[in-house]
């Protein structure tokens, strides 16, 4: 019996000793510095995500978000569908950390993006606040011609719009899947391609 406390003492100091070891719970590089209005692109590992890829002809990314400053916080904005954060939660316009917004679970594979004029970014990140501010809905009709609900493309571009630049110049995207058509939608690859956006980093 002796024996027992000294057997606990040694299980507790291998398992908090053992936190080294457990895999990360999210992609993001330690040390990755995201300013506000940057452009978050992650590759997912569901459904919606390889239907994404799928329609957007073999695309890296599949899910896009805007990084904004919440009281000093770097924070990410995006329209998502299908994480609830609580049971009920309807699918809306989310903020949260970039290391949640790149999470193991969401993400496979990320990139961050940035425009060189650092003002019209922040413009852009202040839009997307108030965008969620107001508890925009996700828009499953992928409609860019109807803000009061929007999809993850429509809020990155929409924001930079709002603060005045234009990021993306080439042509919307048509595309149908089983009972459903999508016309003149954007892309997470349109911001890929996008001239007036530099590569920070990919992962």
């Amino acid at each position: 019996m002796k024996t027992l406390p000294i057997v606990l003492a040694s299980f507790m100091l291998l398992a908090a000793c053992g936190g080294g070891s457990r895999k990360p719970s999210t992609i993001l590089p330690e040390g990755t510095v995201v300013q506000p209005g940057d452009i978050l692109l992650r590759r997912g590992n569901g459904m919606v995500s390889r239907v994404v890829i799928m329609a957007d002809n073999g695309g890296t990314y599949s899910h896009v978000g805007i990084a904004v400053d919440s009281a000093g916080h770097t924070m990410v904005v995006h329209a998502v569908p299908g994480e609830p954060d609580f049971k009920g939660d309807v699918d809306r316009v989310k903020m949260e950390t970039p290391e949640k917004f790149y999470r193991y679970i969401n993400a496979c594979a990320g990139c961050v993006m940035r425009t060189a004029d650092c003002k019209t970014a922040k413009r852009a990140a202040d839009v997307a606040m108030a965008i969620y501010r107001r508890g925009t809905l996700f828009d499953h009709d992928y409609d860019d011609s109807d803000s009061s609900k929007m999809y993850c493309c429509e809020l990155v571009e929409h924001s930079f719009m709002k603060a005045g630049l234009r990021l993306i110049n080439v042509p919307r995207h048509n595309f149908s899947l089983p009972g459903k058509t999508f016309n003149n939608i954007r892309l997470p690859s349109d911001f890929v391609t996008s001239k007036a956006l530099r590569q920070v980093t990919s992962f």
